[in-house]
């Protein structure tokens, strides 16, 4: 905890140096800031629930760290063509402790009222909530459906993006185009991403918006123990084949998604579709899905969902010794939660939100996940764990 305050102090004592210094000079300068403060447990010792990429996550007692972040935000508007954002995040990720990341930072030029190029460290737009996971203030559920969100854990990339907007008539389009790089911590290891091209559509036409987004890289694995040695190991015994099917560098990967939100009246809609798909089977093809739906009664939003992920990759390689002095390797690869298998889970979850002050809303969620086929996303389970699991969860997400 004197971590994430000491983070948060350095943050904001950053954003007011900013503000002053802009108020010598001339420049506009707005801050703003976002953040949740939770509470989370689940119903199980057997296996600890974490959002991705977390290395640790929370059993029967109640924590604080799985669902909390804080996050402030400066814009230097320079004149009418030229302005600089930078974002830092503090959160739990990839370490068991609170840490503070420089989320975006980036020139923005104003070529036209409809075009802009950015340059910088920019949010990826991976997602449909890409730019806005991380504020909860922003989202009907507590947290994005894991089922979809976990397939790529990348939140940012260097490089550069075009964005355009138009409106035909009551319909206003949305188009970013980025290329570039971005390395990322993983629990093991890190991965690192080049040759990245993405494209991200909106179109939204009053209550109603579609999206698409399609991304590409080259990626490479590394500082992984384990998987280094395991195709080391397969090559070393002759089975240089299998190794074949699993490199770790230079792997090229997509990531596919269409999604959409309604927001009519009292009636709320969201929903996601995506496929991951790479030339690597310890990176798993999947297809993913989710759908939420809520009924918003005066400033009490009641609300549902249902998310679900399928393996499309080959759970199993075949020709593997299943006896003999090869089973253990056999098993690393094919075994409960191996290196071919995908965490296969789906989840149903209902919750509220309660917008009760300007800025302020509480939401309380029960999420019931049944993993399939192993341990599914939860961290260090006991050979025995299966599920089901119920975890519960309480949160105040703020703007400001």
């Amino acid at each position: 905890m004197k971590k994430i305050c000491r983070a948060i102090a350095a943050l904001s004592t950053a954003g007011l140096a900013l503000q002053a210094g802009a108020q010598e000079s001339g420049p506009t300068v707005t801050i703003s800031g976002f953040g949740t403060a939770a509470l989370t447990s689940s119903d199980t010792d057997d296996a600890e629930f974490a959002r991705p990429n977390q290395a640790a996550g929370v059993k029967k007692n109640w924590r604080t760290g799985v669902d909390s972040n804080f996050g402030i935000q400066a814009t230097v508007k320079v004149n009418d063509w030229l302005s600089f954002t930078g974002q830092g995040l503090a959160r739990k990720d990839a370490v068991d402790d609170w840490g503070a990341e420089a989320a975006w930072a980036f020139a923005k030029f104003k070529a036209t009222d409809e075009l802009s190029v950015r340059v910088g460290r920019m949010g990826a737009p991976i997602y449909m909530i890409s730019d806005f996971r991380n504020v909860g203030y922003a989202n009907t559920m507590l947290r994005p459906p894991a089922e979809v969100y976990r397939q790529v854990t990348l939140d940012s990339f260097d490089g550069a993006d075009l964005l355009y907007q138009h409106s035909f008539g009551d319909t206003s389009l949305s188009v970013q185009f980025g290329a570039g790089r971005a390395n990322k911590d993983l629990v093991t290891g890190s991965i690192e991403f080049r040759d990245m091209l993405m494209l991200h559509v909106v179109a939204e036409n009053g209550p109603f918006t579609l999206r698409f987004g399609r991304a590409q890289a080259k990626f490479t694995l590394k500082d992984n123990p384990g998987l280094n040695t395991l195709v080391g190991t397969l090559r070393k015994v002759g089975l240089a084949p299998v190794a074949d099917m699993m490199p770790l560098d230079d792997v090229k990967g997509t990531f596919t998604s269409v999604g959409g939100t309604m927001d009519w009246k009292n009636i709320v809609l969201q929903a996601e579709y995506a496929q991951r798909r790479t030339d690597t089977l310890v990176v798993h093809d999947t297809n993913s899905w989710y759908a939420m739906a809520g009924y918003r009664f005066g400033k009490f939003l009641p609300y549902y969902y249902h998310g679900n992920i399928t393996q499309k990759s080959p759970r199993v390689v075949a020709g593997l010794p299943s006896t003999g002095p090869l089973a253990p390797l056999a098993f690393l690869i094919n075994g409960r939660g191996g290196a071919a298998q995908a965490a296969l889970q789906s989840a149903d979850a209902i919750g509220v939100r309660w917008d009760f002050y300007k800025s302020l809303a509480l939401k309380v969620q029960v999420d019931h996940i049944k993993p399939k086929d192993g341990p599914g996303a939860f961290l260090n389970p006991t050979p025995t764990f299966t599920g089901p699991v119920n975890v519960y969860a309480v949160a105040l997400d703020f703007v400001f």
